[in-house]
């Protein structure tokens, strides 16, 4: 009996020992299970759970608020300058502050003189305008700049007639931006001389070139002493240097802010462009083909319309005519002499309101400009290159104002220059003095008076009637400069 008793618990004792081996493999298999698919916890008690969980979420914190200032970092630059702007925080602006300066050399200084005639500022960084109060902020900026935008600071008359602007260093509060740009600014006054044409060209519109042509029209214009009509005379110029629309800067109640502003454009010489001082050397034939391409003008050279010059395109010239002063007295005459010697005559007589587009076809048509001494001259910049100009300088020793304002640039614009000199026998003046007057025998004693009694003299009570012979030879001279043949 007892030896059948223990052969029966045998069977049973392998069974037990064979289900103890299997939970054991299958704890094992779940381990490995657990180990692969799910959260590990490296074996620690409930208590080392709890604290392994509450450290997860003190990291899961701190990651948030990592990757809130990693997006802070990567945020666009504009944003965040908004962004500045809303929340006023003082340790992201120096933070800000310190970034531009030092990408800024500020040993350099803001202002400078950059000719005889201009001064120019030129800012970078944090830039805002505060156009009503003529007052430009800039970070970084060392200390207080003023500056008056236009090219003529040796003339206290005409800086009279120009507005002066302040740059300061920004200050804390610094004025909310209203209107960001992401485009340099360039402040310019339509103050001065502007009206008269030729001080809107060599005064303004050529030194804006020179300042800005280098944007490829990636600039703002900002006008002080804006004059509405003056700007929709000159508009497609501006349209050609500028993308943008043209800002009245003085009336802005808002705070413009951009990355970079130019107060005031820089002069060269009267009506022209020193191309060694330009970037890309850009020079006054440059800015002759930007005003054909303002107006749609459509010569750029004065050559026959076949293969030379005949009876259906004959040499056109073109007699700028005054009444108020320095008018010829002869001028049906001079036109009559003109005809008979093969030109085509037009007569034009530009003014404050002439349409700058219709008078620049005409002045453009011609191959022979002749006129006196005047801003009328000044509308040479659109004669087509080979062009012949002709001036006629007034009595009174003027050669020096006919040289600087007229001659001298004409070499540049690729255009012939001729003189005709007015002789005493030639001037209403000798009929207004005595022959031995200093007016007519000693001119130079009345230039020593100053500029306001030679220019009422000489400029202001003179009219010419010219010799017809003499002036005959002179547009004979002026036919011969003309290309006789179209270039191959």
């Amino acid at each position: 009996m007892k030896g059948s008793r223990a052969l029966r618990t045998e069977p049973r004792r392998f069974g037990n020992v064979s289900l103890i081996a299997l939970m054991l493999l299958s704890l094992c298999i779940l381990s490995l299970i657990r180990a692969r698919f799910t959260p590990y916890t490296n074996g620690k008690t409930e208590e080392a759970i709890k604290t392994g969980h509450e450290e997860s979420k003190l990291s899961l914190q701190q990651r948030i608020v990592k990757e809130e200032v990693q997006e802070t970092i990567r945020v666009d630059p504009q944003k965040q300058e908004e962004e500045l702007d809303e929340e006023e925080d003082p340790s992201a602006k120096s933070h800000l502050s310190s970034a531009i300066s030092s990408e800024i050399d500020l040993s350099k200084p803001t202002c400078f003189e950059t000719s005889r005639r201009s001064d120019t500022c030129e800012a970078k960084g944090d830039v805002r305008v505060a156009g009503e109060a003529q007052t430009i902020f800039v970070s970084p900026l060392n200390q207080e700049w003023k500056i008056k935008p236009y090219c003529r600071k040796h003339d206290a008359f005409a800086q009279s007639h120009v507005k002066e602007w302040t740059l300061l260093p920004l200050r804390n509060p610094p004025p909310e931006c209203s209107k960001n740009h992401s485009v340099p600014a360039l402040l310019f006054s339509n103050g001065g001389f502007t009206g008269n044409l030729f001080h809107d060209y060599t005064d303004v519109l050529i030194p804006l070139f020179i300042s800005s042509y280098k944007y490829h029209g990636e600039v703002q214009f900002l006008v002080s002493s804006y004059k509405s009509w003056w700007i929709s005379k000159f508009i497609l110029i501006f349209q050609q240097l500028s993308n943008y629309d043209v800002i009245d800067i003085d009336s802005e109640k808002d705070v413009h802010c951009y990355p970079e502003l130019v107060a005031g454009p820089t002069f060269h010489k009267e009506l022209g462009v020193d191309s060694s001082k330009t970037p890309g050397g850009y020079s006054i034939v440059d800015f002759r083909k930007l005003l054909r391409n303002s107006f749609g003008l459509e010569r750029a050279t004065a050559v026959p319309s076949g293969d030379q010059w005949d009876i259906r395109r004959k040499p056109r010239l073109l007699i700028i005519s005054r009444k108020n002063s320095r008018a010829f007295l002869n001028e049906r005459m001079m036109v009559d002499m003109a005809m008979s010697l093969g030109f085509d005559v037009r007569v034009g007589e530009p003014d404050i309101n002439t349409d700058v587009s219709k008078f620049a076809r005409l002045v453009n048509s011609a191959d022979v400009m002749i006129g006196v001494h005047g801003a009328g001259l000044t509308n040479m910049v659109f004669l087509p290159a080979g062009a012949v100009l002709i001036q006629v300088v007034p009595f009174g020793g003027l050669e020096w104002l006919a040289r600087t304002t007229f001659k001298e640039p004409s070499s540049e614009m690729e255009i012939h220059y001729l003189e005709y000199e007015i002789q005493p026998d030639e001037t209403t003046l000798s009929d207004q003095y005595p022959k031995d007057h200093p007016v007519l025998k000693d001119p130079y004693s009345i230039h020593k008076q100053g500029w306001d009694a030679l220019k009422t003299i000489y400029l202001d009570k003179q009219n010419v009637r010219p010799h017809l012979g003499r002036l005959k030879n002179k547009l004979l001279e002026a036919l011969k400069l003309l290309p006789h043949e179209r270039s191959n």
